[in-house]
């Protein structure tokens, strides 16, 4: 259970701005790791599933947005691990469905719908209470995989050879949802390097506290951790383009630009505004040259189908 279809790679940038900048460049391709269950959501998925396997749950239950990388990836890991899975949406039924809504029913997931309101309440133990009533014994997963088990898998990243890793990156740079990946990164990293989050959701400083719950919680559970210090860390705010799941045309035209010039895809949600952010970074000189930074692919790129 949970082997690579195709390992990540990392993949140099041959960056005319990073040259310039004096800083080394490259990218993690998280994306490349499986069709369906690719990115993060491998990782964070991975010990979520592996409890309800050893807790003999037969059924997933979820939530997300309609356009969900983490409704459509449960979708596919539960099909492809033997789980009845359930997506617990918010919002309003639109038809005909997304591609993102309508993957997840050919993978066999059982779509329900409930208002923003009640969508709120989603953690609440009455909320649970009354999913587990009319389902019966459901295993929760939070949106996004934002739990200690998410963030268990995460620090499995960049897990391996720790002295490849320290030798050939002193920066990682990550799109933030939850904060859950950028959590597992900080604990899995050697002291002296650090990990640059980008919140895609506007006022996305919140998550600083969200993060610092997620290494307070994991630290304190006996979880096993690779390391006993963690690396710092730092939020940057302000390439969220609007807001969650916002998009313009900057970013559009960025992201398919940087796909013709390097190659890799990018989602809109996501990496490429992590990806413009880091550039804009380069531009003005905000990362020491000799800067070695890691850009983390986080997968995704269903997220693109019906943009383009």
């Amino acid at each position: 259970m949970f082997s690579f279809a195709q390992p990540p790679t990392i993949q140099p940038i041959d960056s005319v701005i990073a040259r310039q900048a004096g800083v080394d460049l490259s990218v993690l391709r998280l994306d490349v790791m499986h069709p369906s269950v690719n990115g993060n959501k491998w990782f964070k998925l991975k010990y979520n599933l592996l409890e309800a396997r050893q807790k003999n749950f037969t059924t997933l239950l979820t939530f997300g947005g309609a356009y969900s990388n983490h409704i459509y990836a449960t979708a596919a890991a539960g099909n492809l691990f033997g789980f009845r899975t359930i997506g617990v949406i918010r919002g309003e039924e639109h038809l005909p469905l997304n591609p993102t809504l309508s993957f997840a029913v050919q993978q066999g997931m059982q779509i329900i719908y409930i208002d923003r309101h009640k969508y709120r309440q989603r953690y609440t133990a009455e909320l649970q209470a009354e999913l587990k009533e009319r389902f019966g014994e459901v295993f929760i997963i939070p949106e996004g995989g934002g739990n200690l088990n998410g963030v268990r898998g995460c620090i499995e990243i960049l897990s391996g050879d720790e002295e490849f890793w320290k030798r050939q990156f002193d920066t990682v740079c990550v799109a933030c949802g939850t904060g859950s990946t950028l959590a597992g990164i900080v604990l899995s990293l050697q002291p002296g390097q650090r990990v640059i989050g980008f919140p895609a959701l506007k006022n996305g400083e919140f998550l600083a506290g969200e993060i610092e719950s997620f290494l307070k919680n994991y630290r304190a559970s006996g979880v096993p951790t690779t390391k006993n210090a963690i690396a710092s860390w730092e939020l940057i705010c302000n390439y969220h383009m609007g807001g969650y799941a916002k998009v313009n045309d900057e970013l559009l035209l960025f992201a398919q630009q940087f796909t013709q010039e390097h190659s890799i895809p990018l989602d809109y949600v996501y990496t490429a505004k992590m990806f413009y952010g880091v550039m804009d970074l380069l531009k003005q000189g905000f990362f020491p040259p000799s800067t070695r930074l890691l850009l983390i692919h986080t997968g995704g790129l269903q997220g693109n189908l019906g943009r383009e």
